[in-house]
């Protein structure tokens, strides 16, 4: 009920600022701004605006909150803000990033911009961002944070209490501490939990958990993703093919990489950035979007030509250019289910050589089924409208055909693409769909040539 509350004086207050807007109320405006909404809830209010109100608003947030407006804007919203940053502005907007925050935000900017905020950083955060940004952005060390909090083994839990009372806070999401040796080498994790019920007189070494989950620095972020996800994990140090401590994986980092994965996937299959400012200007989206549908047209020219091979066969029998987009839309559909089923499989990290053949053989006797089943239907349906016994015998075996080899190439091709470091789910559908098309048109249209001939 107090969750619903919030909710409904939050949505008032956002229509609220918007009247303000709309009137040229400046001032009231600001106020609700600064004084009424949380920086979540600015940072969702200018991504959901267009560019015009966006600037406006943005020039009246406090510059107190700015930094940790960014932290909840997408990528392209918040290099856009970025980008009209001197360096100066930058390192003073971003003081209080976390280490890998800072370094997503630095790795959007230009290489000159880069090394000038490194350049008028101190020494020691200097070295923890450029320790984050040596790795690739979508492995374990591009997602870690350096700021962790260490002990050795061979202390008491009463040394480590006043140790942390001496922090004026802890980092975000510590749920253990990090044990480890005077060369920084790994040796186990103390869960506060276990810290707080232990004897103050014990050692860290009595009590310290040495079967933690540990992620090795180059693990894709997907598979750290999964790795969270098995084992309900908080955290989880990071660690150099020495053994050594570099930093920590957090599970809000981690939700990032689960929300990016989804959006990717979704938007790939449209052919679209899953960073895609909804409000981009009228001539970026057009430009974008004008090299997948060009290579859509060239898919659609090859399917057309299919279809010219047998012109003569159409015009002599009308009805197959009445039932061909039949043929070509179940195995469409077909298809995209296999292919949807293993492009998430892949994502949970769940298909393998081992299991892959297995899947293959299961998908193809579901093609055998479902296309027993509907070229039946189909069939029947043809063989009435068209009252033509051979027609629906065409259309059947053309169904079936289709049926099966999409539901094959559907689960093959995902994995042929990821071995060929393509995105399945960027080039998946398009593929897939001019598998099918063919295929379709040229069983239907083949088989119609050989009978009518």
């Amino acid at each position: 009920m107090d969750k619903t509350l919030e909710q409904a004086k939050r949505h008032q207050k956002i229509r609220s600022l918007n009247e303000a807007l709309d009137s040229g109320s400046l001032d009231q405006v600001a106020r609700i701004l600064n004084r009424g909404l949380s920086p979540s809830d600015i940072a969702h209010l200018l991504e959901s605006t267009p560019p015009k109100e966006r600037s406006i608003l943005w020039r009246l947030v406090d510059k107190d909150l700015e930094g940790e407006i960014l932290q909840y804007l997408s990528d392209e919203v918040r290099t856009d803000f970025l980008s009209k940053l001197n360096p100066q502005e930058l390192v003073s907007i971003t003081e209080d990033f976390e280490t890998d925050d800072l370094a997503d935000v630095l790795q959007q900017l230009p290489e000159k911009v880069i090394q000038e905020v490194l350049d008028s950083m101190d020494s020691q955060d200097r070295h923890r961002i450029e320790a984050v940004l040596s790795y690739a952005e979508d492995t374990a060390g591009g997602l870690m944070n350096t700021d962790t909090i260490t002990i050795r083994p061979d202390i008491s839990i009463d040394v480590v209490l006043r140790y942390l009372r001496r922090h004026r806070s802890l980092p975000d999401m510590t749920d253990k501490l990090i044990v480890v040796n005077r060369k920084d080498e790994f040796i186990g994790t103390l869960p506060i939990t276990t810290m707080l019920v232990a004897s103050p007189s014990s050692t860290v070494r009595e009590v310290m958990n040495t079967d933690a989950v540990t992620i090795s620095v180059n693990t894709p972020d997907t598979e750290v993703a999964n790795l969270f996800e098995r084992r309900d994990l908080v955290s989880a140090p990071v660690l150099s093919s020495e053994g050594r401590l570099l930093g920590r994986v957090t599970i809000d980092d981690v939700v990032d990489v689960i929300r990016d994965d989804a959006d990717h996937s979704l938007m790939s299959m449209a052919g679209l950035d899953e960073d895609d400012d909804t409000f981009t200007p009228i001539i970026k989206t057009a430009k974008r979007r004008a090299v997948w549908l060009g290579i859509n047209l060239i898919t659609a020219f090859i399917a057309s030509a299919v279809i010219g091979l047998f012109e003569a066969t159409i015009e002599k029998v009308v009805a197959l250019a009445v039932l061909m987009p039949i043929v070509a839309s179940m195995g469409g559909i077909a298809g995209s289910q296999a292919l949807t089923l293993v492009i998430r499989s892949m994502a949970v990290g769940q298909i393998s050589r081992n299991n892959l053949g297995w899947l293959l053989n299961r998908e193809f006797i579901v093609g055998i089924i479902n296309g027993t089943l509907w070229a039946l239907v189909v069939a029947g349906a043809a063989i009435v409208w068209f009252n033509d016994l051979m027609i629906g015998v065409i259309i059947a075996l053309a169904l079936m055909i289709n049926l099966i080899v999409a539901a094959v190439a559907g689960t093959m091709l995902p994995v042929i693409l990821r071995a060929r470091d393509i995105d399945p789910a960027l080039a998946g559908g398009v593929i897939l769909t001019t598998i099918t098309d063919v295929v379709g048109f040229l069983s239907f249209l083949g088989l119609a040539t050989i009978v009518y001939a």
